[in-house]
């Protein structure tokens, strides 16, 4: 016998829409494979006006306010799509588990800020918390890391997340095109925001690394304890040089168990050219999970979009039509462990870095003695033609001002060591520029 489940649904942006979209459209298939019709009774949104591809909203019940939806006798569960880590999406979200109906988000903003306070809300009224949708869109790694890995200790997970910094990395290697002319291509193309920061500045990335370390490793979520660096400075030159040397840049979101804690941390990094990792471009992402007894699993694929995340919204849909449920983070919330922070000066692996010294004798030389008083040893070594003095300059004040592209990529070696070998070069006035320094991950 076919049962029925009606869904209040807030918001009707992109993602909500796209919900509509497979509703419609494999609605049949969706009851045959969960004994269950799957309807959307009422509805919450900000413009009611507002054309949403063609859907006719007269025929849901409508909310001016989402918390009223949530709570909602005519509705079953609450799927939230609204988007934002404080209210209403919160006030929302809280009203709906504190009434005992299950809750269906893909806000990645408000579970990793509020994530643990409603898993324990959750978990107190015996009611789902499903995310599938808030990391990596269409990709269903939460599944994945909360019922197929329950067998696995995690080890490491680390991936692309971010469509917008991959389009624009892959841009600039395959097109020999700077930063700022991709950054703009992508907002033509609605990849990027009117104001990116977000995204190219790794926020976005460390939102949905902080779920995947929650999910991976049974801690509580802690956004404040992931290390952001964005793609900002990563320069043309940068990706020339990481090519020359067998290199791609990706911005990645790793999280790995160390004997000091867990260490969280997005940064642009330095994957080997080959590696499954390096061949995820444009918008695609991929996730990388390390299991003690699954070895290495990689997931790829659309990482937004209407449909792909609309397809992961409805799988969560999906499990509480069969009246499956699993604690929000795969263990009770009660089990949670306190999160203990990993120092990043204590990470350990190798490193490119990329200076503008001096063309004058005893640089280069001043470089290797500033490396090796650390204990740095170097793999690789890339040294380009100076550049040309700035026009009018003469005699001693040209050698001064000439400089030679230097790119150095070490063995691994401590994070302290680095930065204090990097601290030292800057100091001593053998760069003319503040050295970069990309981490490199050997996969």
């Amino acid at each position: 016998m076919t049962t029925s489940l009606r869904l209040g649904l807030a918001g009707l942006g992109t993602v909500g829409t796209g919900l509509l979209d497979l509703l419609a459209g494999n609605a049949g298939l969706i009851e045959a494979r969960t004994g269950t019709a799957v309807t959307v009774t009422a509805v919450s949104a900000r413009d009611r006006t507002r054309d949403r591809g063609g859907h006719d909203l007269a025929r849901y019940q409508w909310f001016d306010d989402p918390v009223a939806l949530a709570t909602s006798a005519g509705i079953d569960v609450f799927v939230e799509l609204m988007g934002g880590e404080g209210d209403p999406a919160l006030a929302s979200v809280a009203a709906a588990l504190k009434a005992g109906k299950p809750v269906v988000s893909a806000n990645k903003a408000l579970l990793a800020h509020h994530g643990t306070a409603l898993a324990h809300l959750a978990d107190a009224a015996g009611a789902s918390l499903n995310f599938e949708a808030a990391v990596a869109g269409g990709i269903p790694i939460v599944k994945t890391m909360r019922e197929s890995l329950a067998g696995n200790r995690v080890r490491q997970v680390f991936g692309i997340l971010n469509g917008t910094c991959n389009y624009i990395l892959t841009k600039m290697a395959e097109e020999g095109r700077d930063f700022a002319d991709v950054l703009a291509e992508a907002q033509a193309l609605g990849y990027a925001e009117a104001d990116p920061t977000f995204d190219i500045g790794g926020f976005d990335t460390a939102h949905k690394l902080a779920l995947l370390t929650a999910l991976a490793f049974g801690t509580e979520v802690d956004l404040g304890s992931v290390y952001i660096e964005g793609i900002e400075h990563i320069t043309l030159a940068d990706i020339r040089n990481a090519a020359d040397l067998g290199y791609k840049i990706k911005l990645l979101g790793v999280s790995v168990e160390t004997a000091d804690g867990i260490e969280q941390r997005v940064h642009p990094t330095l994957v080997p050219v080959g590696s499954p990792v390096a061949d995820v471009d444009g918008v695609f992402n991929a996730v990388v999970v390390k299991g003690d007894f699954s070895g290495d699993l990689m997931l790829e694929g659309r990482g937004a979009g209407a449909h792909p995340t609309a397809s992961s919204v409805l799988s969560d849909i999906a499990d509480i039509a069969r009246g499956t449920r699993i604690s929000a983070f795969g263990v009770p919330a009660a089990a949670l462990k306190p999160y203990a922070r990993a120092r990043m000066r204590a990470h350990e692996g190798g490193y490119y870095v990329a200076l503008e010294l001096y063309d004058r004798p005893g640089e280069v030389a001043a470089v290797a003695r500033a490396l090796a008083e650390e204990s740095i040893s170097i793999e690789s070594i890339v040294q380009r033609a100076p550049v040309s003095a700035r026009a009018g300059a003469t005699g001693g004040e040209a050698g001064r001002r000439r400089t030679a592209p230097f790119i150095l990529i070490t063995h691994d070696t401590l994070e302290s060591a680095m930065r204090g070998a990097l601290e030292s070069i800057g100091n001593q006035g053998h760069a003319a520029s503040r050295p970069r320094m990309i981490r490199i991950e050997r996969l």
